[in-house]
C-alpha cells in the first residue's frame, strides 16, 4: 500500500522539551503503559502519543502510576466540578441501579427533567433540546436545524475556530490542525472571515467607538454579498483564549436579523459557568438562535452534548437530524442533571467570576514587566499568558512557550498551549483559593526564568 502522509499543524511530538520531558520525568511505572499506548492507537496531533499517565483523578488532581501528582487546568473543559464529585458518583451508581439505559424512542424521567432543566436556565426561548454524545454532533445537528429552517445551506464561521471534528464541524472550523489533512473538499458553501483578536488588531488602542468594529462589520459585509446565508456559528469567546470587543456580538445579531440568518453559538468549552456567566454570551446582552453545550455537561465523568434551539426553531419533525443511540440515555441525563443542580448549588458561576478576576489581576500585576509576555487575557476561569519573543512586533514565543509548559509540568501544573504560544489555563470552578495562588506562583516563575 503506497500513503501519502500529509503534514499538519500541532504540537511536536518530538521536540527537544518534550523528549528532555520524557527522559527525565517520565517514572520507571509510567514508561511501559506510554509505549503501549504508542503503539496501539492511531498517532495524531495534540493526543497520542501521550504526555504522560493517569493512574487518579479527584478533584483538581491528576496523578501519574509512579505517583506524581498534577493540578490540571486543561482537563479538555471537561471538569467544571472537579473530577470525581461524590455527589455525582453517587447519583450515577443510583441511576444505574435504577434505569440503565433507554432505547431512543422510549423516554424517560432523568432525560426529560434534563431537557426541562436546561430550558430553565438558558436564556429567552431557548427551550427546545436534542442530546448527543459530543459537541461536534451538537454543532452538526444546529447546522441541519439553520439548513431546514432556512432552506439555505451557506453558513459564516471564523478562521481558527474549533466546533468539533466531524467532517460538517470541521468545515465550519477554521483551525488548520482540523482541515488540513482532509483530502478533497469540505462542505460547500462554508465561508470564514478574519477572527476577533483586539490585542493583533491595528485599531486595538484605538478602542471600538474609533475602530467601528471592523471585525464585526466583516460578518455583514459577507452576509450582504452572499445574501443567502443559514447561519453564522461561532465561540461566543474563542477558547484560546480571546475576549470579543465590546458591542461585538451585537452587531453580529442585528446583522442576523437583518439578513434572515440564525446565529448559532458553541458553548461547548465557555458554557456552565467557565466565564463567570451561566453562558459566556450572556457578557454581551445578546441571545442566539441556537446554543451547543458539551464537554462539562457530563460533570468530567460521561460524554453528553446538547443543541438547544429556540422555540419556534422545532421544524425537523418529519425526518431525523440525530438518531443517536444514546439520545435519551438515562444515565448520561442523570449526570448531566446532577452537574447543573451542583453548579447552581456550590454557587460555582458566581465563584468563577470572583476567582477569575483574582487571577486576571495576579498575573498582570506580576507580569507587567516581563517584555516575552505579550497579552494577558480572559474571563473568569478561562484565561491566558501570550509568550512572545518580542513584544513590539508581537513574534510569537512558541518554542519558549514549550520550555514554560514543560518546566510547569515538572512543578506540578498541568495546562495547554493554544494557537502555539498561548498558555491557556482553565481549572475546575471548585478550586480553592491556596491551589489557585500556588499554581499562578508556578506559572510566573516559569514566565520569569525563560525569559532571561
Amino acid at each position: 500500500m503506497s500513503l501519502k502522509i500529509v503534514h499538519t499543524e500541532g504540537e511536536s511530538n518530538t521536540s527537544d522539551a518534550r523528549r528532555d520531558w520524557t527522559s527525565k520525568s517520565i517514572g520507571a511505572n509510567s514508561a511501559p503503559l506510554l509505549k503501549r499506548d504508542a503503539d496501539a492507537f492511531l498517532h495524531q496531533s495534540l493526543s497520542s502519543p501521550c504526555v504522560s499517565t493517569i493512574a487518579k483523578a479527584e478533584g483538581i488532581w491528576i496523578e501519574d502510576l509512579d505517583g506524581r501528582r498534577f493540578m490540571d487546568f486543561h482537563g479538555n473543559s471537561v471538569h467544571h466540578i472537579g473530577y470525581g464529585h461524590p455527589r455525582l458518583r453517587d447519583a450515577i451508581k443510583a441511576q444505574l441501579d435504577d434505569l440503565s439505559f433507554a432505547p431512543r424512542r422510549f423516554t424517560n424521567e432523568p432525560a426529560v427533567e434534563l431537557a426541562e432543566k436546561l430550558a430553565q436556565i438558558t436564556p429567552g426561548e431557548l427551550s427546545k433540546t436534542l442530546f448527543t454524545t459530543g459537541g461536534s454532533d451538537a454543532n452538526e445537528v444546529a447546522l441541519k436545524i439553520a439548513r431546514a429552517a432556512t432552506g439555505r445551506f451557506k453558513t459564516i464561521s471564523f478562521w481558527d475556530a474549533f466546533h468539533g471534528a466531524g467532517l460538517g464541524a470541521a468545515s465550519v472550523g477554521g483551525e488548520a490542525t482540523f482541515r488540513s489533512h482532509i483530502a478533497g473538499p469540505l462542505l460547500p458553501g462554508c465561508e470564514h472571515v478574519a477572527p476577533f483578536a483586539c490585542y493583533r488588531c491595528p485599531y486595538n488602542h484605538a478602542g471600538p467607538d474609533v475602530c467601528g468594529l471592523a471585525c464585526a462589520q466583516m460578518v455583514e459585509y459577507v452576509l450582504e454579498r452572499e445574501g443567502d446565508v443559514a447561519a453564522v456559528i461561532a465561540e461566543p469567546m474563542r477558547a484560546v483564549p480571546y475576549v470579543p470587543p465590546p458591542g461585538f456580538w451585537k452587531v453580529v445579531r442585528e446583522a442576523c436579523n437583518r439578513h434572515g440568518a440564525l446565529l448559532i453559538l458553541d458553548e461547548i468549552p465557555t458554557g456552565l459557568g467557565k466565564t463567570g456567566r451561566m453562558f459566556a454570551f450572556e457578557h454581551d446582552d445578546i441571545i442566539p438562535d441556537i446554543v451547543t453545550l458539551g464537554k462539562s455537561l457530563g460533570g468530567g465523568i460521561l460524554p453528553i452534548a446538547a443543541c438547544i434551539a429556540h422555540r419556534d426553531l422545532d421544524v425537523c419533525g418529519d425526518f431525523a437530524i440525530g438518531h443517536y443511540t444514546h439520545e435519551k440515555n438515562p444515565v448520561t441525563a442523570r449526570a448531566a442533571l446532577t452537574t447543573l443542580q451542583i453548579i447552581e448549588e456550590e454557587g460555582l458561576v458566581e465563584r468563577s467570576a470572583t476567582l477569575g478576576h483574582h487571577a486576571m489581576d495576579q498575573l498582570q500585576d506580576r507580569l507587567a514587566d516581563v517584555k516575552t509576555v505579550g497579552d494577558i487575557r480572559g474571563r473568569g476561569l478561562m484565561f491566558g499568558v501570550e509568550i512572545v519573543e518580542d513584544r513590539i512586533d508581537k513574534t510569537p514565543g512558541n518554542s519558549r512557550a514549550e520550555k514554560i509548559y514543560y518546566a510547569c509540568l515538572e512543578a506540578g501544573l498541568s495546562f495547554k498551549i493554544s494557537q502555539g504560544c498561548v498558555l491557556t489555563l482553565s481549572p475546575p470552578l471548585t478550586i480553592a483559593g491556596n491551589d489557585l495562588d500556588r499554581a499562578l506562583d508556578i506559572v510566573v516563575t516559569a514566565i520569569k526564568e525563560a525569559a532571561v
